[in-house]
């Protein structure tokens, strides 16, 4: 049969790119069965047929009668219920399809879900060292630290990891204070009469769970998550060793060339998570070619390409697995940008972009963007990444898993497209103008800044607000001539006055 593959999707209901596993069966119900079993339920899903031997893209049948696929059909099912064979039953009824294939003869076809997370480690033999993974060479015996990874997801819900209570951290000594600076500033610009904008910094943080008390220990402190949103740099690595954050950018078709731009822990600025959200979110704003919307005679803030893009960063923070080998990256390229973050997904690919699933990884975190405004919830995140996208007619969003002994990883790639008629400016300096309605306005918020702290900076004000310091400086003409504010005092220990 011509594309045997294609017609062995089409039976399951698979699209092309799902692993299909061919395995001999004449001389028995065959023992690497198992072993493949558990590789696709602790990765992603396969199917295995039986019956049908492949040498390179040809495919011979073993001529299996009809009573051979019945008796092996009683053999899965009673190895499927039998823990020492097999640690968790996966397949219902219908994931189970006898097909009799062109020339007589019958296949058997298995198809394998990827296990739920708490459900892993699936393992074979009743002994979890028999735990196997899948990559692209076939399936693969576990490492220990494989094994002890899966164990450790399987508890998230109970423990998640960005809640562990860390002992003998201070405010004063391993928080950054003009980061918690900038974040309350934000929560109070979403949330101007909300009655935490009254709370000195401790509670404050205590609300968003940087701080928290377990009933069940009696343990207090600050929590990882409080640490990786709002520590310095040494606080961060000694909390978690193998933090790391980097945004590459790659624009220049010069190879000697390696980046035309970096953001990455070189002791010129602190690597917390609020930072680098907010420093890589202003520069992936420039990369995507996109007008701003008109409402009224004004624009809006933002466009659904940029809440893509938010959501999308959002995405690699919040859902990363901070303890992992590596780190979160981030990359621009000319025609797409890329986001890479350690760990595996909770949910399958197709339920990601179903959308409505919603397990995070880092719940604290989650909440923490949450309340300026920032990561969805509810498993919308997916359709606000794919809505911008979708809006400009640019490629479908590409998600990808990668697998390893050492760390996994999860991959977004978001290809680029053009605009007709872009607005030269709007390309170049993003969402910068002080003359926008609709939403609240960058004039509005950089007057709301100024009332709360009189001697606000340029840069503090553009490293809240997303935009870079000459769209500060612009709103600030803009504002100056319409009367709006004034400067009191020099540049340097001067203050702000808003008049209207």
């Amino acid at each position: 049969m011509k594309d045997f593959r294609a017609y062995i999707l089409g039976l399951c209901g698979k699209k092309e790119g799902y692993v299909v596993e061919f395995k001999g069966a004449k001389g028995g119900f065959p023992g690497s069965f198992w072993e493949s079993y558990s590789a696709f339920a602790n990765t992603a899903g396969g199917i295995i047929v039986l019956g049908i031997i492949q040498k390179d893209e040809n495919f011979y049948p073993d001529g299996l009668d009809h009573n051979t696929i019945l008796r092996y059909k009683k053999t899965f099912w009673d190895g499927a219920h039998n823990p020492q064979k097999v640690s968790f039953c996966l397949l219902k009824e219908d994931d189970v399809i006898e097909n009799e294939y062109e020339d007589g003869s019958y296949i058997l076809i298995f198809k394998i879900p990827r296990a739920p997370f708490d459900a892993k480690p699936v393992y074979i033999n009743g002994n979890p060292k028999y735990t196997f993974r899948r990559n692209h060479e076939g399936d693969y015996l576990c490492t220990q630290s494989e094994i002890s990874r899966m164990y450790a997801e399987a508890d998230l819900l109970a423990h998640p990891l960005d809640s562990t209570i860390l002992k003998d951290y201070s405010l004063e000594q391993d928080f950054d204070q003009p980061t918690i600076n900038q974040y309350r500033q934000l929560f109070k610009l979403r949330q101007p009469r909300h009655a935490w904008n009254a709370l000195d910094d401790m509670e404050f943080l205590r609300k968003i769970e940087a701080w928290r008390e377990d009933r069940e220990t009696g343990e207090s402190g600050f929590t990882l998550a409080g640490v990786l949103m709002f520590g310095t740099e040494e606080a961060i690595h000694d909390a978690a060793p193998n933090y790391f954050v980097d945004y590459r950018e790659k624009l220049s078709s010069d190879p000697r060339i390696r980046y035309t731009d970096r953001l990455y822990p070189d002791g010129t600025w602190v690597p917390n998570l609020f930072q680098f959200y907010t420093r890589v979110l202003e520069k992936l704003y420039h990369a995507i070619p996109v007008k701003f919307k008109l409402e009224g005679d004004g624009r809006l803030d933002e466009t659904p390409a940029h809440e893509s893009l938010r959501e999308a960063v959002c995405n690699s923070l919040i859902h990363c697995q901070w303890r992992m080998l590596e780190g979160v990256v981030i990359e621009r390229y000319p025609e797409y940008l890329y986001f890479s973050n350690p760990g595996t997904m909770l949910i399958t690919v197709e339920e990601f972009f179903e959308g409505g699933h919603s397990i995070c990884r880092n719940r604290i975190l989650q909440k923490m963007f949450i309340v300026f405004g920032r990561g969805e919830r509810l498993g919308s995140g997916a359709d606000i990444i794919r809505q911008g996208w979708k809006e400009n007619k640019w490629p479908e969003p590409e998600l990808k898993e990668h697998f390893g002994p050492n760390t996994d990883r999860v991959e977004l790639t978001l290809r680029l497209g053009t605009v007709s008629g872009q607005d030269a400016e709007s390309k170049e300096t993003g969402k910068e103008t002080g003359k926008e309605t609709g939403k609240e306005s960058n004039a509005e918020k950089v007057k709301d800044l100024m009332r709360s702290n009189k001697r606000i900076t340029i840069k503090e004000m553009a490293e809240t607000l997303n935009i870079s310091d000459s769209g500060v400086e612009k709103i600030i003409r803009n504002l100056r001539k319409e009367g709006d504010i004034r400067r009191k005092g020099g540049r340097f220990g001067g203050e702000w006055e808003v008049l209207k």
